[in-house]
């Protein structure tokens, strides 16, 4: 079975980067939506960029937006991949993945339909849970059986929403997903990691 990589998102300082790539993640998530509170400069971003080991990717989290935005913001802070939320059609995200490898995040509200991932063959995919207001990092579990649904339909599944470290293995053996994503299960505070908890969810995973 090929191991579950495992993307820690919300990174916001050089420490905490460094720490996930030191405890085991295989990708590490910039977030640049304004609304959000683990939000950063594609500057700062860069600096955090920069540090990493080149096995490490960076992926820079988008919520609506065009191609061309999403292109320069990218280049600025120097992420090769950028996953996408919100109002992005089949169209724009082909575009992108020209240059990138590209997420596209769907939310398990309740007209969330498996097969509408189809739609995005170019990318992996990202499940998270529905939140009225926000766009990842919401500490609210998605729907697992929803979750598990779209792997007949993506080529590269990540699980996210609410995972920590003590329900991240049930998780993974309810869903079967390629990836597993960690934002608030593994903070002190908004954009500010816990260290141990990322070690405990590492563990959690790779024990499995």
């Amino acid at each position: 079975m090929t191991p579950v990589q495992i993307k820690i998102c919300g990174i916001t300082n050089v420490r905490d980067a460094k720490a996930c790539v030191d405890l085991g993640a295989q990708l590490i998530g910039l977030n640049f939506w304004p609304q959000s509170p683990r939000y950063i400069q594609p500057d700062t971003a860069r600096q955090i960029v920069d540090a990493l080991p080149a096995d490490v990717t960076a992926v820079g989290v988008f919520v609506d937006g065009n191609a061309e935005e999403i292109r320069k913001t990218a280049n600025i802070a120097g992420v090769r991949c950028v996953q996408l939320h919100g109002n992005f059609t089949p169209e724009v995200a082909r575009e992108l993945a020209r240059e990138f490898p590209v997420i596209r995040a769907f939310c398990t509200y309740a007209q969330f339909r498996p097969e509408d991932v189809s739609l995005f063959p170019d990318c992996a995919v990202l499940i998270d849970a529905y939140h009225p207001h926000l766009r990842g990092g919401t500490g609210c579990t998605c729907d697992w059986p929803a979750a598990r649904a779209t792997l007949a339909f993506a080529r590269f599944v990540i699980l996210s929403g609410g995972l920590n470290p003590q329900n991240v293995a049930r998780a993974i053996q309810a869903v079967m997903p390629q990836a597993v994503d960690v934002c608030s299960g593994v903070e002190r505070t908004p954009g500010v990691k816990d260290h141990r908890a990322i070690k405990d969810f590492v563990a959690a995973v790779r024990e499995l």
